[in-house]
């Protein structure tokens, strides 16, 4: 199974603003490494709010938005409604990253991005390991 991450709306709202990141159509970028994601829009569900069973099982998972589509569910913010069930939700994107992490690590891009970077100097192991350090970073 390919790696994918799951990136809360709000949190890149704040990387933009703050231009930590940077996106092109459905390209996320993460400037200080040039670590390149597509995107795919998503939900991470939260809760159950009628307190009716949870069929389709979706509680505490990341569906993208076209799966939640064809289930039938209707998203409106941080709300989603599929069936009885009434669910919260939060908004959001998944990512999945562009090209292998070995590919990643020796690319010049990624040489050029970390010689003009704050980054951490020591070399991360994983995709897991990379994201983490951003996020500590930046949260």
């Amino acid at each position: 199974m390919q790696n994918r991450v799951f990136f809360p709306q709000a949190a890149l709202d704040l990387w933009l603003a703050d231009g930590s990141i940077e996106l092109s159509g459905t390209e996320l970028s993460i400037l200080a490494e040039a670590r390149r994601y597509r995107l795919a829009e998503a939900a991470r569900v939260l809760t159950e709010v009628t307190g009716s069973p949870d069929a389709n099982e979706l509680l505490g998972r990341v569906k993208s938005k076209q799966y939640l589509d064809e289930l039938g569910a209707e998203l409106l913010e941080n709300s989603m409604i599929l069936g009885d069930n009434a669910y919260d939700v939060m908004p959001g994107w998944l990512a999945y990253p562009i090209g292998s992490f070995e590919e990643f690590v020796v690319s010049p891009e990624r040489a050029k991005a970390r010689s003009q970077s704050s980054f951490p100097a020591d070399e991360p192991r994983t995709e897991e390991d990379l994201l983490a350090r951003y996020l500590l970073k930046n949260l």
